[in-house]
């Protein structure tokens, strides 16, 4: 791809000619309709205009530079076989647009990947990449945030990259079955059948990461463990990369007996939303709690995704919002007419 920048058009404006050397590459980049055009000119308030394998963009610089960022990531991805979708289109915008807004990167912009067996993962948001980078650098990292921010998929992801490196030489995954009380005698089948339903998310996350023979092999020899957090007690975990999902549903005693689990060249990740906690209304998180106590000890890492790290569909986001508005709105005392 060659670049050729233009003269301003007015006060503050800039323009840029791309040139794009595999035409056959630009119905997947400029999308079905010209839509992955239409996002960037809308989110960077530039216009874009296309003649054979020139595209130009046209708007303030900061803009233009933005979307010329972004369509040169997304052709990038192309040109190694990748894939360019909405979601590839949103993450590449939704990072360029928080580096605008002055939010950065812990250690620097470079490039953040998770490779496991089946795929590479990249993040699509900057909380993902600066959640990356804290899984790499700390041995107990907490994730906290709203459902589809990529909490848990990416830790199992850091968890698979770390085993197949060997890094790792055993991962456990873990959730509170709290929607049973971890009392699951009423639930048929055995006690697999029983608590499979559960934990049935990372179980998917596996599955997305690992090849199926593979996975259940590493399953059948002990090597990757998808378990109950009650089953969790008087253990001590070594060489293991360990994942407490859903936490917001853990006690302060469950949590506190997960955390001192920790043993040699161990790992821990710990994620939850503490906004969906199931338990009584008389019991506290363990999850906050524990966070509270622990955040400031060296070695601790700890995120705080909101909904706009929301990466499912579009309209996930929007709800998520609606619900946050509609509870402030509940918390907020009304004023007394005068």
């Amino acid at each position: 791809m060659k670049q050729k920048n233009g003269n301003s058009h007015g006060a503050g404006e800039s323009s840029v000619s791309m040139v794009f050397s595999d035409n056959a590459l630009l119905p997947m980049l400029f999308g079905e309709n010209d839509a992955h055009l239409a996002k960037i000119e809308k989110r960077f308030h530039v216009s874009a205009s296309s003649r054979g394998n020139v595209l130009a963009l046209t708007g303030g610089k900061a803009g233009v530079e933005a979307g010329k960022a972004v369509l040169e990531s997304l052709y990038a991805d192309l040109k190694k076989g990748g894939e360019v979708g909405a979601p590839q289109v949103d993450a590449a915008i939704r990072m360029l647009a928080g580096e605008d807004e002055g939010h950065t990167l812990f250690g620097g912009q470079e490039q953040v990947v998770i490779k496991t067996m089946k795929k590479a993962i990249k993040p699509y948001s900057l909380h993902q990449a600066n959640y990356i980078r804290l899984l790499g650098a700390n041995d107990l990292v907490f994730a906290l945030g709203p459902a589809g921010t990529g909490k848990t998929y990416l830790a199992v992801a850091m968890a698979v990259s770390m085993f197949i490196s060997g890094r790792a030489e055993k991962i456990i995954l873990s959730r509170p079955a709290v929607e049973a009380g971890e009392k699951l005698g009423f639930l048929p089948g055995d006690l697999k059948e029983k608590v499979d339903p559960y934990l049935r998310p990372l179980y998917d996350a596996l599955y997305d990461m690992i090849p199926g023979e593979k996975l259940l092999r590493h399953m059948e020899n002990g090597e990757i463990e998808v378990a109950p957090l009650a089953f969790m007690r008087g253990r001590t975990f070594s060489n293991a990369f360990v994942i407490l999902d859903e936490a917001q549903n853990t006690t302060p005693t469950q949590m506190k007996m997960f955390l001192t689990r920790m043993g040699e060249h161990s790992r821990m990740v710990v994620t939850g939303d503490l906004t969906q906690t199931d338990l009584p209304k008389d019991v506290k998180s363990g999850l906050g709690d524990a966070v509270r106590k622990v955040e400031a000890i060296e070695g601790i890492g700890v995120v705080r995704f909101t909904d706009a790290d929301v990466v499912r569909h579009q309209l996930a986001a929007k709800i998520i919002q609606a619900y946050d508005e509609w509870d402030r709105k509940k918390r907020t005392p009304l004023r007394p007419e005068a």
